[in-house]
């Protein structure tokens, strides 16, 4: 979710108060439209891989394809911004689909786990929590920097635990990471947008800021992705 890895230090928008909130809509239009493309090719792979016991097997048991799909998709977060400005367009837009492609294989195992019902109402929930917070970062004039950072420790912090907890197995200590790992996210979404938003309003050439939309759709679809799972734990219960 870092925004200077682009390595670019844009001049200030020095247009008339219409073009700046012209340009923002506009950015921020498809920032949106984007992060919903991805979370509908994610929910079709999920689903696709889910209902194919071969698909299933092939993703999911071959325990090689199933981290090296992490292992993918964790180098694409982190070399995606790194190289904006050195890949077209249309490359960091495929990359994004296919970035939210794998991410939607992996999570095809929630469908085995949980009743579908579950699935759907915890969706609609992580859509209005998610909703509200991009809607208060979006307008708040409060400045998140600081808040941001924070919430970059925890979540090193929840990443941390999760991993103890693999080892530990407490069913208390995994309740704990839900409720904070959903706090985090619900933080990182108002804080994401923030960002999105103030990039937006610099003085960038039209095909970095058309990039810019797209790692900034990547991230909040990351916030979006990680809230509906830490919900999940805590509202999905199970096919048992």
């Amino acid at each position: 979710m870092d925004y200077n890895n682009h390595n670019v230090t844009p001049p200030p928008y020095y247009g008339n108060e219409a073009s700046v909130k012209e340009q923002t809509n506009s950015v921020m239009k498809r920032v949106y439209v984007r992060m919903f493309i991805g979370l509908l090719v994610s929910a079709f792979c999920a689903l696709g891989v889910a209902s194919s016991p071969a698909m299933l097997s092939f993703f999911i048991g071959n325990q090689i394809v199933y981290w090296g799909m992490f292992i993918v998709m964790i180098a694409m977060a982190w070399i995606l911004p790194a190289r904006i400005q050195k890949m077209s367009t249309g490359a960091v837009i495929g990359c994004f689909i296919l970035f939210s492609a794998l991410m939607g294989a992996s999570l095809a195992p929630i469908f085995l786990i949980y009743r579908i019902g579950s699935i759907v109402y915890t969706f609609f929930i992580t859509a209005g929590t998610f909703g509200a917070m991009s809607v208060y970062g979006y307008f708040t004039k409060t400045d998140l920097t600081k808040i941001g950072s924070y919430l970059f420790m925890a979540l090193i912090g929840l990443i941390i635990a999760s991993v103890v907890n693999i080892f530990v197995k407490s069913s208390g200590f995994e309740w704990i990471i839900s409720i904070a790992g959903v706090l985090i996210f619900v933080g990182l979404t108002a804080w994401d947008t923030q960002q999105v938003k103030r990039l937006a309003q610099v003085n960038l050439e039209p095909s970095l800021a058309d990039k810019l939309a797209t790692i900034g759709a990547l991230n909040l679809y990351l916030d979006f992705i990680n809230l509906f799972l830490y919900l999940l734990r805590i509202f999905g219960g199970n096919r048992n």
